[in-house]
């Protein structure tokens, strides 16, 4: 929205130091995005050659000459440049999201690698990618998921910032306390590095573990958390989700069997995370929408019950990922969650995946009719959606 101190003004009035908007759609000048910082001399004959006789002013007022009356009117973009800027600033964030999960998966990896020769400067790394995670989550004052693409085989350290960007997200909206946020970010990032002792070749097995790989496999809790443990640099709490991420609160849980709350409140958050995430992968193969509606009919009892209410909270009906039907016909991908739980961004496409397009459901008439799995799509609706793409969650910088 237009705030009052922005006002139009003739293209004489252009100065090196403003910052200005054009009255023009995206796809109608030269720039990257209609607000420009004017730089230099040559950005204000390239817009003198634009077919506009104004821009609107958004900052730099102090260069305007003193006959240029403050009380020009203020003009309201069109519909159609709303729609444009939003779709930029949408783009943009889907591509920010994905940087910053990349970003944050090889500093986790890196941090991982220099964990046993240089303990301390590990420690400090990861606690400057925390910081970071906790910047992005206070970004907005309401922050939405977005999905990301971590590739085919998700490694450890991407799993680790996935489960992160979740459980943040439920603690936010649990009230917690930035030390709490902070444990459970700390925690969710090296909440599976004990898997690192396990041989390559159990770990990486799709499935058929014998009993022998089972229990070897159910052993990573605690071997991560002697591995951090003995340097002495973990708080408590964070150490308390590395050994007990994979505790239900029924007892049914491992390595200790423990109970409703003998497992503290942070690692109960990034346990049922845990959960909801294995349903995604693995055997079962569930979309986010079907994972989680999974999650909420049989899961009640291996979690609180506050819990998996808030994560369907935060996740929305169609999390980031869900493929769904459009009542016009078209197939979609969601690819962020908003305020209007019902409409969230998709990116679609015709049944034959042609004329892809981002869409903002909250600003159309379109409802989503249905859910789809990735074997109800043409090869080609598939192809386009990326439909077979792991699933993976980030910040929306929006």
């Amino acid at each position: 929205m237009s705030k009052a101190a922005e006002l139009q003004i003739p293209l004489s009035e252009l100065k090196v130091g403003m910052t200005v908007k054009l009255p023009l759609s995206w796809t109608d000048h030269p720039f990257l995005f209609n607000q420009i910082e004017i730089e230099k001399s040559a950005h204000i004959e390239l817009i003198k050659t634009l077919n506009v006789s104004y821009v609107t002013l958004i900052g730099g007022g102090e260069l305007l000459t003193d006959d240029v009356a403050p009380e020009v009117e203020e003009v309201s973009p069109t519909p159609e440049q709303v729609a444009a800027d939003s779709k930029i600033l949408v783009r943009k964030s889907i591509r920010m999201g994905q940087q910053r999960f990349t970003k944050g998966a090889s500093d986790c990896r890196a941090t991982f690698s220099k964990l046993g020769a240089d303990p301390q400067g590990a420690y400090r790394s990861a606690a400057t990618l925390v910081e970071e995670l906790m910047d992005h989550l206070k970004e907005t004052d309401t922050p939405h998921l977005a999905l990301v693409n971590p590739g085919e085989d998700i490694s450890v350290n991407q799993h680790g910032v996935s489960i992160a960007v979740l459980s943040m997200m439920i603690g936010q909206a649990l009230a917690m306390n930035h030390s709490q946020l902070r444990d459970i970010a700390m925690g969710s990032l090296f909440h599976d590095i004990g898997k690192l002792k396990v041989p390559d070749v159990i770990r990486r097995k799709k499935n058929n573990l014998s009993d022998h790989e089972i229990n070897f496999l159910n052993m990573h809790p605690n071997f991560g958390y002697d591995m951090l443990d003995k340097l002495g640099l973990f708080s408590s709490e964070a150490l308390d989700i590395v050994q007990h991420h994979h505790e239900w609160v029924d007892g049914s849980g491992f390595p200790h069997g423990l109970k409703g709350k003998q497992i503290a409140l942070t690692t109960q958050v990034v346990s049922l995370v845990n959960d909801f995430d294995r349903l995604l992968r693995g055997g079962e193969g569930r979309s986010p929408q079907v994972a989680l509606g999974y999650l909420f009919k049989n899961r009640v009892g291996k979690h609180e019950a506050e819990l998996i209410s808030t994560l369907v909270k935060v996740l929305g009906i169609y999390p980031p990922g869900t493929m769904v039907q459009l009542s016009d016909g078209q197939v979609a991908k969601v690819m962020i969650t908003t305020s209007e739980v019902q409409k969230p961004i998709v990116w679609s496409c015709t049944l034959d995946g042609q004329n892809a397009r981002l869409r903002f459901l909250a600003e159309e008439s379109e409802d989503i009719i249905g859910v789809l799995k990735a074997d109800e799509l043409s090869s080609s609706a598939l192809k386009t959606l990326d439909g077979n793409s792991t699933v993976s969650f980030y910040f929306s910088s929006l």
